[in-house]
């Protein structure tokens, strides 16, 4: 399995207001895309976080490059900051888990 998680940060209103008009749809595609095995939702310290887990980091990478979230990456200076950190794992790890791996391992974008 191959997971990703992320955090983004929103500045000000109209990050947030950014925030939700692009990440919704790449949030909706992300549950449906192909290959994906658990896709969840959480927030801490003020960032807005994903944690997706994958068949394969093939299936993640087809994601990637799906319209709503490459327009979303796009406009990411518009929203805010953040991180990304994506490994292979045997299991689904907890938030507790995955906040520690984003923590460490973490890529600002």
């Amino acid at each position: 399995m191959y997971l990703s998680v992320t955090g983004i940060k929103p500045k000000g209103l109209i990050g947030w207001i950014r925030f939700w008009t692009l990440t919704m749809p790449a949030s909706k595609g992300a549950q449906k895309a192909e290959g994906i095995l658990h896709c969840a939702f959480n927030s801490r310290s003020g960032f807005q976080h994903t944690l997706t887990v994958w068949k394969s980091k093939k299936d993640m990478l087809g994601y990637l490059t799906s319209p709503p979230h490459l327009k979303a990456m796009k406009n990411l200076s518009k929203i805010g900051k953040g991180k990304v950190y994506g490994y292979e794992a045997g299991r689904i790890p907890s938030w507790e888990d995955a906040f520690t791996e984003w923590d460490k391992n973490g890529r600002i974008y």
